[in-house]
């Protein structure tokens, strides 16, 4: 039977009429399966972000002039009861459409010759708020179908949620949790019943929350729902009756602001697509967030005296790089020459003396240095380029380590000109600088002393990587994880297995010896500073100020925190006094006595260091000329370092009064001693800090001196270009030749191009005023011992 009907069944099916009516239950198939919008809700939402137990930091209004928070995937349970209590009492139990609620809508609708009542459901009310339709007969419908095929899709949790997130609470807010934070100032899990209720009743008539209007309409219906949910057995009468004594919203309320500057922040990495959500939870911890906002109020209070009114500083966690504290400025917004919404914790400004700490690791990494090493501290040119300490003097020689501890411009310089500016370059880059955008070259030495542009988040970051760095190495068997470099976040995603390499980008050893000089408290010209900053904490600090007193930096660094602080003005403009030792170093001390005090010290890495045998004079590796040599622990890389290139053996005579040689006297007559012999520029300044160096004895009468030129020009150097101001009565003035000399009070006669100019003794100095153009400068001593330089006079009107 059934093989007999399938030719007539096909035959029907060929019929016009079963056709059309296919084609029609096919449409209407299809249309169901695709009649959600994708996706439900595609308004723009606000910019949200919390704290790191999820409290509200700060929001921002959406495009459309809406408060939308992002969706949130589940409604607190108060909103819920209340909600389904005054809007949708079978919502746990419908497909998405009441019936019963339907015909009784249609009832009261047709009684009162008006529509009074929509009989709309939850569900169908989230499909008229993600459609936006006008409300017709047929649209009616057609939400009916909508939120059958919603309920298929989505749980009743979700749905819920889906509502929550996107009714209309009144005025421009949208959502519950725009709503709870406008009306209360709370997030909506901290509601009351109350509160709950009067929330609940909103998106039913929204205008009823307008300030001043249907105050009474709006307490009547709140109180209608708290009895209602009395009558369901949701809330006691007690709870019932004290809810009502709440006064229902008045006028929105100002949202948190605790971190605006890290807000600009997040949405700007929004727009650059480094964040997808529009709301995140940070790792900012709230209370200290305040405090540290606090510490740069009491610190602008003073500084704005001097007329320096910006402040900024940032707390990062070592261990994850995680933001605790963003400060991106002070807030005084009533003030706009304040400027307190220019977020200065990433705008980039000259670091002053911040990068030394980087070029001392590097240097040590690459063996070019022991941490003592002698560096020179003389009068410098390089290719027109006249760096000069903080305080205008000089040391002729310096410990490497000190002259990082006390901020010396002038070593700093020679260190980097020996490391080479393009390697420290790269080097800055593959640490996460990317403000330098110009090429090295752009920059040359100057790049150590501030030449270029940086920002205080990846200042700190590059610190807080050293740390890490350190941190990890006993950790990790000795080995080193190349993601340790990596910029700071205010948002934690989850950990990756590390990578392990056997090098590192910095040894750990360079790093332990670099963040010791830093540990030291001296700064350039302040060295009882110190004891204002006592603190109960070892830090590692820097400080750093640039070219015309325009920005006060500080960076401290302990094992579990780095503190950075910036202080300075967004415009630009210097003030007398205005560095960081002055300005910002307070304010970074103040913010370490917030921490909690770290118990330990950075372990030593003693699996990066080595003993060797090292000259106590010079800091280099000891030769065989160093008589006092010492063992020391440094970096592996020391084995590479140089050896002591300043003891050599000289010959003296009998009595140890003068040098000999053996031209002149009787080589048993001759002692041979090893003498610690500093170049001449260096030695002229050493001398007179360092009681313990001893100048070389001078040649015995008759002896040849066998040494090379005892004389040496310390300004200007061979082949420099040189400018000559002009005095305050606009005449042209002179500018000082300085050079040094072995021999103590022996006259040095000067010839410039060819014509004796004078003669000096004790201090070999002589003011000179050549023309523009090229010059030769003579100097011969009264031994006869002479040396030559060429130098170029700039003429300033070309």
């Amino acid at each position: 039977m059934p093989t007999l009907m399938l030719p007539r069944i096909k035959q029907n099916l060929k019929k016009p009429k079963v056709m059309i009516l296919l084609a029609i239950l096919f449409a209407l198939s299809l249309w169901f399966a695709l009649c959600l919008p994708r996706p439900l809700f595609s308004s723009p939402t606000s910019f949200v972000i919390d704290d790191d137990s999820g409290q509200l930091l700060g929001a921002s209004i959406a495009t459309d002039g809406q408060w939308r928070f992002p969706y949130n995937t589940e409604a607190p349970q108060k909103f819920a009861k209340c909600i389904i209590a005054f809007e949708d009492k079978r919502f746990e139990h419908h497909p998405g459409f009441d019936p019963l609620a339907f015909g009784r809508a249609i009832r009261q609708n047709i009684k009162a010759k008006r529509i009074t009542s929509g009989g709309s459901t939850l569900t169908m009310q989230v499909i008229r708020l993600a459609t936006l339709h006008k409300r017709t007969v047929w649209t009616k419908l057609g939400e009916i179908f909508m939120a059958l095929r919603l309920e298929m899709s989505y749980s009743k949790k979700e749905i819920m949620a889906l509502y929550a997130s996107n009714a209309p609470f009144g005025s421009n807010v949208i959502g519950l949790d725009a709503a709870a934070w406008r009306y209360f100032g709370r997030a909506p899990d901290k509601l009351s019943w109350g509160e709950m209720a009067a929330l609940a009743v909103l998106p039913n008539s929204p205008s009823l929350v307008h300030p001043g209007k249907n105050r009474l309409i709006l307490l009547k219906k709140r109180n209608l729902l708290l009895d209602k949910l009395y009558k369901q057995g949701t809330i006691d009468s007690t709870t019932a009756a004290l809810a009502k004594f709440e006064p229902v919203p008045d006028k929105p309320v100002p949202l948190p602001q605790t971190a605006p500057h890290l807000l600009q922040r997040f949405k700007a990495d929004f727009k650059g697509n480094r964040q997808s959500l529009t709301r995140i939870t940070t790792t900012i911890k709230s209370n200290l967030q305040q405090q540290v906002t606090d510490i740069l109020e009491k610190h602008h209070q003073v500084l704005k005296a001097n007329d320096i009114n910006n402040i900024a500083a940032i707390v990062l966690d070592v261990e994850t790089g995680a933001t605790l504290a963003y400060a991106g400025n002070i807030a005084h917004r009533e003030d706009p020459e304040m400027e307190s919404d220019v977020d200065v914790v990433n705008a980039p400004r000259s670091p002053g003396s911040t990068l030394k700490p980087l070029l001392y690791a590097s240097m040590l990494h690459d063996g070019l240095i022991l941490p003592n090493s002698l560096i020179a501290d003389v009068p410098t040119q390089i290719a027109g380029y006249h760096p000069e300490n903080f305080d205008l003097g000089y040391d002729g020689a310096v410990p490497a380590s000190n002259a990082l501890s006390r901020s010396l411009n002038i070593p700093a310089v020679k260190m980097l000109q020996q490391y080479k500016y393009e390697r420290f370059y790269d080097m800055l880059k593959k640490t996460g600088i990317t403000t330098l955008k110009q090429p090295a070259d752009h920059y040359g030495l100057s790049l150590i002393l501030g030449g270029g542009e940086n920002t205080l988040w990846e200042l700190t970051g590059a610190y807080a990587d050293m740390a890490r760095v350190l941190n990890h190495y006993n950790s990790n068997g000795g080995k080193y994880n190349p993601d340790d470099y990596h910029a700071p976040v205010y948002a934690l995603s989850p950990p990756q297995k590390p990578s392990l390499e056997k090098n590192g980008l910095l040894d750990a050893g360079s790093i332990y010896y670099t963040l010791q000089a830093m540990e030291e408290v001296m700064r350039p010209g302040e060295e009882m500073l110190w004891q204002q900053f006592s603190s109960t904490q070892r830090i590692a600090w820097k400080t750093g100020t640039s070219f015309g007193f325009r920005d006060g930096w500080a960076i401290g660094i302990t094992p579990k925190y780095v503190v950075g602080v910036w202080v300075g003005n967004t415009d630009g403009e210097g003030r007398p006094g205005l560095t960081g030792i002055y300005t910002a170093a307070p304010v970074l001390f103040d913010i370490f006595r917030l921490l909690p005090a770290a118990r330990d010290w950075f372990n030593v890495p003693t699996g990066e260091m080595v003993k060797i045998n090292v000259c106590k004079e010079s800091g280099y590796r000891a030769g065989p000329n160093c008589e006092h040599a010492v063992e020391q622990l440094v970096p592996r890389s020391g084995l590479k370092a140089p050896v002591c290139m300043w003891h050599k053996l000289v010959h003296l005579s009998a009595d140890q009064k003068f040098q000999v040689t053996g031209n002149c006297t009787s080589p048993d007559n001759i002692i041979n001693k090893s003498w610690f012999v500093l170049p001449p520029s260096m030695e002229y300044y050493y001398k007179t800090k360092n009681y313990q160096y001893h100048t070389l004895p001078p040649f015995a009468p008759g002896c040849e001196q066998a040494e090379a030129s005892p004389m040496e020009l310390i300004y200007p150097k061979d082949g420099a270009k040189v400018y000559v101001p002009l005095e305050a009565d606009g005449k042209r003035g002179r500018f000082i030749c300085n050079a040094a000399h072995r021999q103590s009070g022996i006259k040095i006669y000067w010839h410039l191009d060819d014509k004796y100019v004078g003669e000096s003794s004790a201090y070999h100095q002589m003011a000179l005023n050549p023309s523009p153009g090229r010059h030769k400068l003579t100097l011969v001593d009264a031994n006869g011992n002479t040396m030559q330089i060429n130098f170029e006079v700039l003429d300033k009107n070309k």
